[in-house]
């Protein structure tokens, strides 16, 4: 989960609920988005490629407007709903993309992709079970190539265009709207039929509202959405959808026969956040997660094991214990820690410091010894106490870079950051200095408002 978020042009980093990575990754869980604040843990949510927030802007590149006004116009959103989409880019999106646009779109005008996409439309609407062919035929979202739907929730941080008009489709209907990734030709469609191995007697309980901690194992095979698009682990490439079955069937016989979890993660899970460490995560009806495995870890007994389909492929899903606590580190402001949280919004800005064991990628961290750490650290907070701004401070010394430009981040209860800075950022005082450990290293948090 620490891998750094990739510009993929591939819409389904923008369009699925693909948090975590597999889902639970700590890039996604514990680690923000570029030009965020490292270490804070604030989940950036669905696909979380560079250009998936909420604000994402279209590039300043001719386009046509040729969206579905009529569609757009609508009040009534639909809570959930399932849409296969075609997308249509032009050259000029291409400097915006890093040169990663598919290399038809790469030849093709603006006017011309705006024709080509209500071209599709027009057949769409004709046929609309012609959506499979036509989008593998001629889509340049390699996800949407596979024949998979995505689901879109009226909570999850989808792009905004793109969302905007999926909730507002009826089944069947085909509409189209304009995104920094070009156009899109979306049909809403059925809700697809389980896969026969899922759990669906799980899956049919009522969800708790969480937080429960998960382990899992994700294996995957080369026509999942994620594979097309380059998000796979090399081992899925070369895999069939009949050998991930088989596998994954072993794997939940040896599970329930209690087996150690640990240890088959390590051996054969796909999520790169959690494989090496065989670590567990908080999952809650507001985390920012894939939806299926959000959906099965919320009706999991404790120590109750399922499967789910998501674009990554399966995810082997055990509910687990949750674990202790760790020990207070000897810097941590325990007194801080100790009061009730606000329950409402803080805004706050922190300094992040790492010292030869615990540390992010900053090469003053990796040859910092403890002793270093302790006097930087309270001779820092010193500064704070008798008055020095923050900003400053974090631009000299942060090693988080969204911290260092002096970005600062709200923290309500339901928002997705690592939970030691939660705890400590909701239970200071406006103006006031706290310390905590997470597993980035060393926070000064000053809350600001």
């Amino acid at each position: 989960m620490r891998t750094h978020r990739q510009t993929i042009v591939a819409t389904i980093v923008l369009l699925i609920g693909l948090a975590g990575c597999q889902g639970g990754s700590k890039d996604h869980k514990d680690k923000p988005a570029d030009g965020s604040n490292q270490g804070s843990g604030q989940g950036s949510g669905p696909g979380s490629g560079q250009g998936s927030s909420p604000g994402a802007k279209v590039p300043a590149a001719p386009a046509k407007d040729i969206d579905s006004k009529d569609i757009l116009a609508r009040t009534e959103l639909a809570p959930a709903v399932y849409v296969k989409n075609v997308l249509i880019a032009w050259k000029e999106l291409d400097a915006a993309h890093h040169g990663h646009l598919d290399p038809r779109a790469a030849k093709r005008s603006n006017a011309e992709a705006a024709t080509l996409a209500q071209e599709i439309a027009a057949k769409l609407k004709a046929n609309p079970d012609a959506i499979d062919a036509i989008c593998k035929e001629s889509s340049e979202d390699p996800g949407s190539r596979t024949g998979e739907p995505y689901i879109i929730k009226t909570d999850t941080q989808f792009v905004p265009e793109f969302k905007n008009l999926s909730l507002r489709l009826k089944e069947k209907e085909v509409g189209i709207v304009k995104t920094m990734y070009g156009y899109h030709v979306v049909e809403r469609v059925a809700k697809p039929a389980p896969d026969p191995l899922e759990s669906v007697d799980i899956l049919a309980r009522p969800p708790e509202a969480g937080p429960v901690q998960v382990q899992q194992v994700v294996i995957g095979w080369k026509d999942t959405p994620s594979a097309q698009a380059g998000r796979a682990d090399k081992r899925a490439l070369d895999r069939t959808k009949a050998d991930a079955d088989k596998l994954v069937q072993d794997l939940l016989g040896k599970v329930r026969a209690n087996a150690d979890m640990a240890k088959l993660m390590k051996e054969y899970s796909e999520d790169p956040g959690t494989a090496d460490t065989a670590g567990s995560y908080d999952v809650s009806s507001t985390t920012q997660y894939v939806e299926g495995l959000k959906d099965i870890s919320l009706r999991l007994k404790l120590n109750e094991a399922g499967l789910v389909k998501t674009p990554f492929g399966w995810h082997l899903v055990k509910r687990v214990p949750p674990p202790p606590p760790p020990p207070p580190d000897p810097l941590d402001s325990v007194d801080i820690l100790k009061r009730k949280p606000d329950l409402g919004k803080v805004k706050v800005k922190h300094i992040l410091l790492g010292w030869t064991a615990v540390h992010v990628e900053d090469d003053r961290a990796k040859t910092r010894d403890r002793k270093t750490l302790e006097k930087l650290v309270k001779d820092t907070v010193a500064k704070l106490k008798k008055g020095a701004k923050i900003e400053p401070l974090a631009a000299e010394l942060s090693e988080d870079p969204g911290s260092k430009a002096g970005i600062a981040i709200e923290v309500n209860p339901e928002t997705n950051y690592t939970p030691p800075f939660k705890n400590m950022a909701l239970r200071l005082k406006v103006g006031e200095v706290g310390i905590v450990k997470t597993d980035f290293g060393i926070h000064i948090i000053q809350r600001i408002e």
